[in-house]
């Protein structure tokens, strides 16, 4: 256990420590990861605020019934676990595996401005979200919208709807309607 030095990190959120479990310092762990046990596929985990986060190693884990837990490094009793319950897990973004040109993560997207392919700027992202048939951006449209819009939703089809993702000038190239 050591504490963060550097508080300008960009991290991300990947679970969270739940309640102990038995009394060697096991806890509860909720993966936000995708597949559910992608969580212990980072380290360190940086646990609480980002300001004030220590990091954490995992020792040990296993599944338990639907769920999972695992022991840490540094959390021997009940007692340890206990003061890190309800705690997030982050890590630092740079663990993240680099994806080719074509993909993006999510959090790359939030912030940038989409544009439809005849030039009209349909405003920014504000967050992304999973439906049952696709994936869904919600793009809160400009103050002065030429179409009385306040936020739109977009799929994110790629080659259908979303026609270029340009990483360096944070811009999304759709086709797609604005009166819509």
């Amino acid at each position: 256990m050591s504490q963060a030095s550097d508080t300008s990190v960009d991290t991300l959120v990947i679970g969270k420590i739940g309640a102990p479990y038995g009394v060697k310092g096991w806890v509860k762990i909720t993966s936000y990861t995708h597949d559910l046990d992608g969580v212990f596929a980072y380290t360190p985990w940086l646990l609480g605020q980002v300001q004030e986060s220590n990091e954490y190693v995992v020792d040990q884990w296993r599944t338990h019934n639907k769920g999972l837990v695992a022991k840490l490094v540094g959390v021997e009793t009940r007692d340890d676990a206990e003061s890190i319950k309800n705690l997030e897990i982050s890590i630092k973004a740079e663990l993240l595996p680099q994806l080719d040109d074509n993909d993006v993560y999510w959090r790359e997207l939030v912030g940038m401005q989409v544009v439809t392919d005849k030039g009209y700027n349909l405003g920014v992202i504000k967050e992304l979200f999973e439906t049952g048939a696709n994936d869904v951006m919600l793009v809160k449209a400009n103050l002065n919208d030429a179409f009385g819009q306040k936020e739109r939703m977009i799929p994110y089809l790629l080659e259908q709807v979303i026609k270029q993702v340009d990483r360096q000038a944070r811009m999304v190239t759709v086709d797609w309607d604005p009166a819509f």
